[in-house]
Formats: C-alpha cells, structure tokens, sequence
C-alpha cells in the first residue's frame, strides 16, 4: 500500500536510521514479523557517523560495559537498559549478521575488515531482509498525536505525512552536525510533551589559551587529567592525550571534556590540571631526580627529564618554569627540584573552550530517563512513544560506549513495543 494513501497506517514508525534507529527497527521486525515498520532519515545516504566513527572504523562496542563509563540520567535505569542488551549479546548479535570483530587496546572492538561500512551495511541488509521500509531524504519536520494514531510530517519534495500507531524517537543529538544531527529530535520530544536536560558538547578536544601547546602538536603521550569543579569532588582520568595546533584531544581530553562544559552550563568555577607522570607522586618523582643526581650529577636536567617524557615537552616545560635545561642535575637547587616536581604533576591546562558540536562524538543533555519508562523506553508523556539513543540525556566515554548505548535501548524498545503488539 502506498504511504500517501489515507487509510495508510504504519504499526511503527521510527524516526532516524542511524545506529540506534536500524537496532530498533531490526529487533521489532524479530520480534513482530508481518508488521510494517518504516524508518525515516532526512538524510539521502544514511549512517554517516556510523562511518566516521572509530576513525571510520566503527568502534562497535567494548568489552567490558557498566554503568560507571556514562553520565547523566539515573545510573540505575542505564544499568537495567544495559543489562537487558549486553556487550557480548552485542558481538553475538553482529556475528549473525556475518561482522565478526576483534578486541584493541582499551577493550575496544572493531570489525575484523576495519571498515565502518561493513558494520552499517550488515545493519542495512539485515533490515532490508526483514522487510523493513527505510525511507532516506525523509526529514521528520513535525509529529503530531491523534486519538489512534501518529501524525508524521516530513518534507520530501514537499510536505509528505504518515501516519504511525507507534512512532520510536532515534534521532540522536546535537554531535557532528555535518551527519545530519541537528537537535531536531530534542524539539520533536518537547511538542510530544518531553523536557530537555540542557545539552553540551561531549568527547570533544579543548582549545587552549597561550602558546604552550603550539610547539607540541602531534606528541601523544600517557596522563592523569584532573578536573576541579566548584563544590564536586574532583574527576580523574588516565588516558592517552594528543597536543594538537589548537590545544589537546585524545582519549583522556575527550572523557573529560563533558565535565568542563558542564561546569561552564552551570556556571561553576572549573579548573583543569595534567599529571605528565601518572605513576608518580610528590615523593616517589622526587626520588626518581634525587637518584639521578647520586648515579648521574653530570646529567643536563633536559637529558635526565627526557628519560620521563617526549623532549620536545621536557624542553618547553623547563622554558616556561624558567628553569635552564643545560644545568646539570647536581647544580639544580633544591627550590627548583621541587618546583618541577609540582609542575610535572599539576600542570594546569589553560583551557579557552572546546572545538563545539562541529567536532564533538556525543551530545550530553537530553530527554531525561525519568520520562521513560526502562522495561520498554516507553514515553512516560506520551502513550505510543518510544525514544532511544543519543536524544536521551546518557553519555558514555569513548571506547565504543555511545554505541553499545544505542545498541541496548533499541532492544529494549523493541522488547516494549513487542510486548504491546503481542499481547
């Protein structure tokens, strides 16, 4: 039947055919075989973050997921979505579709072929072989709730509306606007009768003040970022940071960007510190010199501090503490010892701001998950309404927990809307 035709209506509908959007289409199809399920995209070429992720690799999950690696709403409801859906459920799942996959440092999993495009062309088959209807270049313009169904409005060489018994809200965040995410779905939500938790950029890179970092770029090195936020307990995180042109990125400057922007929504006060040697303390890094200075006096302080880090950053160390690196380690005082000590283990990082959605992995905010009910992600506002995702208020560090994310609500969805088209 054609979707223009009045009497044309749809069991489901979901709006955005990324990640979360397909697993959801997907597992209602299993579950609910001979239902028309439609899955509508503004975009004309879906998946584009599935295809930029993990540098256009696809981080697809991690194998070991808990409620601690995400932010935002209760950490009870993302532990019984996560529970509901696992990693290995997760590896299972895509092994049927035929992407097999392999364990990289920090966990991570990626298809064997390192190729983001096979995980969404396994998504795209499989929901294809269901009977699925993906409709791409349908971008969802407004919803509207009748007594028995789902209004859609979409523009599609005009204005086209489909009408849904059910309607799933995937259509993600505010990150990486270039593929398609606008925060259109955050209104959509609202008009339905759902508030939004203020939103901010997440595992994005800071842009530094001053020239520090200017002559580092492209060094990669291990640290401890530190994150002091007025009246929160401080936030640690060990990872490999990036100096870049226009400050820092990596893996520990992505997990704690979300912490910097949230202090600056709420205007609290937040400062941001490195530890160059994460291994150390105070005592512990001042033996390491002192040791030095009994089995090598003769030793430039620049030489002896290269043994602990990149050069280049050893020398713009001692060039902003305006210590001479050419003295010999016998010849630094005992001021100037402790002063780099200090230094190497709390520096502080002059941050300006972050590089913004424009470059940003994950929106944090969102619909909070008090207005969902977890057995099913059913609307706790508005009956026939499902939301999954990134459009809820839960961020996960990086390492292939957004995804797992969206993964796990979607099944938990379909779970939902199963138990209702079944019963």
């Amino acid at each position: 039947m054609s979707l223009d035709d009045p009497s044309f209506v749809a069991d489901i509908a979901v709006v955005g055919a990324g990640a979360a959007g397909l697993a959801t289409a997907i597992f209602v199809a299993r579950r609910c075989p001979n239902r028309t399920i439609l899955a509508l995209d503004g975009a004309n070429k879906l998946g584009a973050k599935i295809l930029v992720s993990g540098g256009g690799r696809c981080n697809v999950t991690n194998v070991a997921v808990t409620p601690s690696d995400y932010c935002g709403g209760s950490p009870h409801v993302i532990r019984r979505v996560l529970a509901a859906f696992t990693a290995e459920q997760t590896v299972i799942f895509f092994r049927e579709l035929g992407v097999e996959m392999h364990v990289e440092e920090y966990g991570k999993l990626f298809p064997n072929t390192n190729r983001a495009r096979t995980v969404l062309d396994a998504l795209l088959g499989e929901a294809e072989r269901l009977g699925v209807r993906i409709l791409p270049g349908h971008r969802v313009m407004q919803i509207e709730r009748r007594d028995d169904c789902f209004e859609i409005g979409a523009e599609v060489a005009g204005v086209r509306i489909i009408r849904a018994r059910r309607v799933v809200l995937a259509t993600g965040g505010l990150s990486l606007p270039k593929t398609g995410s606008d925060g259109g779905g955050y209104r959509l939500a609202q008009h339905l009768g759902h508030s939004i938790t203020p939103t901010t950029p997440a595992l994005v890179p800071l842009i530094l003040d001053g020239d520090f970092h200017t002559g580092l770029s492209g060094i990669a090195h291990e640290v401890t970022l530190t994150v002091l936020v007025e009246g929160c307990k401080p936030v640690r995180v060990r990872g490999p940071l990036l100096w870049t042109h226009f400050g820092v990125s990596g893996p520990a400057v992505l997990d704690v960007s979300r912490y910097w922007h949230h202090a600056r929504l709420e205007q609290r006060g937040v400062t941001v510190s490195v530890s160059f040697l994460p291994d150390d303390d105070f005592i512990s890094l001042e033996e390491k010199l002192l040791g030095i200075v009994s089995s090598q006096p003769k030793t430039f302080l620049r030489n002896a501090l290269a043994t602990f880090l990149p050069a280049r950053l050893a020398d713009e160390i001692l060039k902003n503490l305006g210590i001479d690196g050419g003295v010999a380690m016998a010849q630094v005082t005992r001021d100037a010892r402790r002063a780099l000590v200090r230094a190497l283990l709390e520096w502080p990082m002059a941050v300006r701001d972050s590089r913004g959605y424009g470059y940003a992995e994950v929106t944090a905010g969102g619909v909070p998950l008090s207005e969902i009910d977890p057995g099913g992600m059913a609307s706790r506002k508005c009956p026939g309404l499902y939301l999954v995702g990134e459009i809820l208020d839960v961020d996960g560090r990086i390492g292939g927990f957004n995804f797992q994310w969206a993964w796990s609500s979607g099944w938990v969805a379909a779970t939902g809307i199963g138990r209702e088209l079944n019963a």
